[in-house]
């Protein structure tokens, strides 16, 4: 059986990459924080299209209980490892740099960062020792360029997008790869609060993306049809950053 984990795949990108991880055979591990109602959401979708998952709760930017969860889950599992990690969970708290609080910047960068390193140390020797193994992280338009309002958000992702280049190279002899995958404006939550008109004026195609467009490019990138492609930070953005 092969097991995918997906970090905050409770709603949002998250939960359409689980989706369609789960209609291309993997069971999913569902993993979110807090909010048990739209983690069920998922995993009921998922059941329903005749896909498998399982609920895998833990919160990413606590080390000790990443730990735990998947050190659980393996020893549950003895017959098994994680052979896709795609790390999603991912949060916003914009504002101008001298208007930002001490906490603001400290979240975002344990969420959306921090997280990378606690989760992917604990699912890689397993990888590394199976030869076989597949990384996606989802970063941002705002990683590669930087985006005003969004200095800790725009620092996180293109920390990730950093750390993505650099641990490719060390797992590609060991046929794990490692790829990184930068949305523009996706209709998701994080949109709240964005002139839909804005989004039309300054995006290429004169729309904002879906979720599930995002999910095929994951989808893809974990298939055996990428397994040359390390390293790399794919735009999915709708040609704004042509």
């Amino acid at each position: 059986m092969n097991y995918a984990l997906v970090t905050g795949a409770g709603r949002g990108i998250g939960r359409a990459i689980a989706q369609r991880l789960a209609r291309d055979g993997y069971t999913v591990l569902i993993n979110y924080r807090s909010n048990d109602t739209e983690a069920r959401k998922t995993i009921d979708s998922i059941c329903q299209d005749g896909g498998q998952a399982e609920l895998l709760k833990f919160d990413v930017t606590d080390a000790a209980a990443v730990h735990e969860a998947i050190t659980s889950w393996q020893a549950a599992h003895p017959e098994n490892y994680i052979s896709v990690l795609v790390n999603n969970a991912g949060i916003r708290k914009d504002n101008l740099l001298v208007f930002l609080e001490q906490e603001d910047v400290e979240q975002v960068i344990r969420t959306n960062l921090m997280s990378f390193f606690s989760v992917t140390r604990e699912v890689l020797p397993y990888m590394v020792r199976k030869r076989y193994g597949r990384v996606v992280n989802i970063a941002s338009l705002s990683g590669l360029k930087g985006l005003p309002g969004q200095t800790n958000y725009s620092a996180s992702k293109g920390g990730l997008i950093a750390a993505t280049k650099a641990l490719a190279q060390e797992v590609a002899r060991k046929k794990v790869t490692v790829n990184a995958v930068a949305p523009g404006f996706i209709q998701t939550e994080m949109l709240e609060g964005l002139d839909e008109n804005m989004i039309k004026q300054v995006v290429p195609m004169g729309r904002a993306g879906e979720p599930e467009e995002v999910a095929s490019l994951v989808s893809f990138l974990v298939s055996e049809q990428a397994s040359y492609i390390t390293g790399e930070c794919i735009n999915i953005n709708g040609g704004l950053s042509s």
